[in-house]
């Protein structure tokens, strides 16, 4: 039933969402020149799979975590898409091929190895990973790779369909603050 969900808002989203990506890609051209971000992430059941997103940091910016990225690093268009969260608009292309969920454990990098194995230990990788969730938002991010591990377990024992609707309502509407970039 996820999947269907996923499916139908992904879909309208891309569609209803276009004139908002087309304009934000224009923008994002004079920001970076390279509006779109592609990372290899970890998926479903560790399988690889490349994030699509629009990009906050400059191009150079080290291909680490965001916590561990500098904050001189976003642009000035970053800025403002990290914090109206529309960054993560592109990901919709990864919710429709099936790569990820609109609800589910943030995908992380492969060179996060202390939450690769918290995750292992909990069994996060069994589920398609998520734009938003329960860590999300209540501002759990990977700079606490257990306590994020846990939480992501637990959403996953708990997801409702109540509990869906609830993370994306709270995503929409400001709750949680994104990933953390350090100062």
């Amino acid at each position: 039933m996820f999947r269907v969900l996923d499916f139908v808002f992904a879909f309208l989203g891309l569609v209803c969402g276009f004139p908002v990506l087309l304009i934000i890609f224009i923008i994002g051209l004079f920001d970076t020149g390279s509006p779109i971000f592609r990372q290899e992430r970890v998926g479903r059941n560790k399988k690889p799979f490349v994030l699509v997103k629009f990009r906050t940091m400059s191009v150079d910016t080290a291909s680490v975590a965001s916590h561990l990225a500098s904050t001189s690093s976003i642009t000035p268009l970053g800025g403002f898409l990290r914090k109206t969260k529309l960054d993560e608009l592109p990901q919709l292309w990864n919710v429709l091929k099936g790569e990820m969920s609109l609800v589910g454990p943030r995908p992380n990098l492969y060179n996060q190895e202390e939450l690769i194995a918290a995750r292992d230990k909990c069994g996060v990788y069994d589920v398609r990973p998520g734009i938003t969730g329960l860590a999300q938002v209540n501002e759990i991010d990977m700079s606490t790779p257990e306590l994020l591990a846990q939480t992501d377990a637990k959403m996953i024992a708990s997801l409702t369909l109540a509990n869906y609707f609830t993370y994306i309502i709270q995503t929409v509407s400001g709750k949680g603050s994104g990933d953390r970039v350090k100062g």
